[in-house]
This record gives C-alpha cells, sequence and structure tokens, in this order.
C-alpha cells in the first residue's frame, strides 16, 4: 500500500472534470522524479512502514503526547490544504466554494485524498443547525497499519479534519475521534464541532460511552456550555 503525502506545488488546476481514473489523476514524470497530480499537488509514495515508523517513533519520543502532536501535524495539514483546495476548485470550477452545495463541495476535496490512499469517507450532516457533523471514515491508512490496539489512533485524520473545516467556515472547530477501526470496530467515526462538544465527548469516551452513546448525548443537548 502507499499513501500519497501533499506537498505544495506550483502546478496550474486543469479545466477538465472526468478525471477519476488512476491514468489521469496522477502524472508521472521519471525524469524528474515527481508525482503531481490533478489538484497541481506534489505527492510521495510512502509505505505502510512509514506510517508504523512515524507512530512509533513519536511516542518514543513524547509518549503519550505523540496524540496531540499527530493531531497538531494534521491540524497543520488540512489548513493548507483547505487554502489549496479554495484556490484550485475556483479555477476549475469557475466558483467560489460557499455558491457550490455542500455535499458537492466536500466529495469534490474528500476524493483525490480517496486517490492517494487516504480511505474513503462518509459526512452525517443531520446535526449540522445543532453545531457539530460526524464522519465515518473506511480503510483509515493509520488504523490499517497499526491494527488493533484497542485505542483510537487516527489523531492525524482528526486534526485534519479540524483544520480542513475551521479553514472553510472561518470558524474554530475542534475534532475528536470517537470509535476507531484499531479498537475492533469496522470503520472509524469522527465529532466535529465546537471545543465544549469535543471536550464533552472526550470526557463521556474515557468514561467507556460508545459512539452511538455519544451522539445520542449530544443530539439531546447535553455537551453545550449555557451562555
Amino acid at each position: 500500500m502507499t499513501t500519497g503525502l501533499i506537498e505544495l506545488s506550483l502546478q496550474p488546476a486543469a479545466q477538465r472534470h472526468n478525471h477519476y481514473s488512476r491514468e489521469d489523476f496522477f502524472r508521472f514524470d521519471l525524469a524528474q522524479g515527481s508525482l503531481v497530480d490533478w489538484t497541481g499537488s506534489r505527492n510521495v509514495l510512502v509505505s505502510e512502514d512509514f506510517i508504523l515508523g512515524l507512530q512509533q517513533g513519536l511516542e518514543e519520543e513524547v509518549g503519550d503526547a505523540s496524540a496531540a502532536l499527530m493531531y497538531t501535524i494534521g491540524r497543520e495539514w488540512g489548513r493548507n490544504d483547505a487554502l489549496h483546495f479554495s484556490r484550485w476548485f475556483e479555477e476549475e470550477y469557475r466558483r467560489k466554494p460557499r455558491q457550490s452545495h455542500l455535499m458537492f463541495l466536500l466529495e469534490t476535496w474528500w476524493w483525490p485524498l480517496t486517490s492517494q490512499g487516504w480511505g474513503r469517507w462518509e459526512v452525517e450532516t443531520e446535526s449540522r443547525r445543532q453545531g457539530f457533523i460526524f464522519i465515518n471514515l473506511f480503510d483509515s491508512a493509520v488504523a490499517r497499519t497499526l491494527g488493533d490496539v484497542g485505542k483510537p489512533v487516527c489523531h492525524l485524520y482528526a486534526g485534519l479534519f479540524a483544520g480542513f473545516f475551521s479553514t472553510m467556515v472561518e470558524r474554530q472547530l475542534s475534532c475528536i475521534e470517537i470509535q476507531c477501526y484499531s479498537m475492533g470496530e469496522s470503520y472509524c467515526k469522527f465529532l466535529l464541532g465546537s471545543k465544549d462538544r469535543i471536550d464533552a465527548a472526550a470526557f463521556w469516551l474515557n468514561e467507556g460511552a460508545t459512539a452511538s452513546e455519544i451522539a445520542q448525548k449530544l443530539r439531546s443537548g447535553q455537551g453545550v456550555t449555557k451562555a
């Protein structure tokens, strides 16, 4: 398995939209040793051993703080990717992201990440008016690599979602993984929302609550700080 790590690139966005095949999405330049995708991002192919080594190396260096560090890395990645995405989306579709349908916008952002090996996703927006959403992630590159370790491990993804959505809506949001493939579940589940909701979800999770129980509590209005 190889996963694409996004770097900054100066390549222009293309204007054709039917680019879902591997041959269309990736442009290999063997002479230059470069791999650029449809959005103009330079990619690096890495193995599962890279992900495993990164995770284990951080744990050896900083211990329990590795989770927060991976989240911070993911958040910065998400913030920069949101800026890059906004630019190429406007160039390719000739409209600003805010002028587009929400689900079209989100799928347009995520499908390149699926192509790069980061997994498929499903966004639950039913609770958006309450101030939070759930994101289901299938085939997480991190969880698949680490296996069943009995705890959430996709802190990089949580940071990615927090950074991307915060930048796109211009409002500070946080994210937490409340269900993980590495806990024996069939897929990973994330909660995205305000800090008070995420703090409440973290408390319930530490108390042994399941993802469905956390969702029920939030939908009933728990976890919101009253002004």
